[in-house]
C-alpha cells in the first residue's frame, strides 16, 4: 500500500492552488468511496449518487482542509462519505441490488460459481445487518473502504482502540453469525 500521507499532502496543497490538481486524489479515492457506499447502500444509482456528492463537497471544502498526518485527508473525505450515506438512508431504505458489485462484472466467472458467490455475498449482507449500526460501519470502512483503522477512528470521531475493538468483536460476531446460519440450514 502506498504512503498516503506524504501524496495526499502534496496533491491536498497543489489541488487548494488549481482545482485540476484534485484528478490524482480523485482517482486514488473514488474506487474506495464508491466500494463503501455500495457495501452500506446496496444500490448502484444510490451509491453513485454518494459517490458524486461525496466528492462534489470534498472539491468545495478543500480550501479549509488541513493535512495534519498520514491518513487525515482519507479520514476527512470518509467523514463526507460516512454523512453522505446517512443522508442517502434518510430519502430511501436500502435493497440489496448485487448486480452492482464488481464481483460480478467478470463474465469469465462460470454460472454455477457465480451463483454461490451472489448467495454468500447476500448472506453476508444479510448478517452485516444483524450488527450494530456503529459494527457495521467500522467493518465498512475497513474492509470496502480500505481505511486503517486510525484513519475509521478519525472518521468517524472514536479512539482508534475502541475501533479495533469494535472491528474485532464484529468480526466474532459474524464469524459466530454464519455458524449459526450454517448449523440451520444443515
Amino acid at each position: 500500500m502506498e504512503e498516503p500521507y506524504t501524496d495526499d499532502c502534496a496533491q491536498v496543497a497543489a489541488a487548494q492552488r488549481s482545482r485540476q490538481a484534485f484528478g490524482p486524489l480523485f482517482d486514488r479515492y473514488y474506487g474506495r468511496v464508491y466500494a463503501y457506499a455500495v457495501a452500506r447502500l446496496a444500490d448502484e444509482r444510490d451509491a453513485q449518487d454518494v459517490t458524486a456528492e461525496t466528492f462534489r463537497r470534498a472539491v468545495a471544502g478543500l480550501a479549509s482542509f488541513q493535512c495534519q498526518h498520514e491518513g487525515s485527508f482519507a479520514a476527512w473525505l470518509f467523514r463526507i462519505a460516512h454523512n453522505e450515506v446517512l443522508r442517502a438512508y434518510g430519502r430511501a431504505r436500502p435493497t440489496v441490488s448485487l448486480e452492482a458489485l464488481p464481483e460480478f462484472a467478470d463474465s469469465s466467472l462460470d454460472l454455477d460459481h457465480a451463483l454461490d458467490q451472489q448467495q454468500q455475498i447476500e448472506q453476508v449482507r444479510r448478517l452485516l445487518d444483524l450488527l450494530s449500526p456503529r459494527r457495521r460501519e467500522i467493518v465498512a470502512l475497513r474492509f470496502y473502504g480500505e481505511m486503517r483503522n486510525r484513519e475509521i477512528a478519525e472518521a468517524l470521531g472514536l479512539d482508534e482502540r475502541t475501533v479495533a475493538a469494535h472491528l474485532c468483536r464484529a468480526l466474532d460476531d459474524l464469524r459466530a453469525l454464519m455458524q449459526l446460519s450454517k448449523d440451520q440450514s444443515s
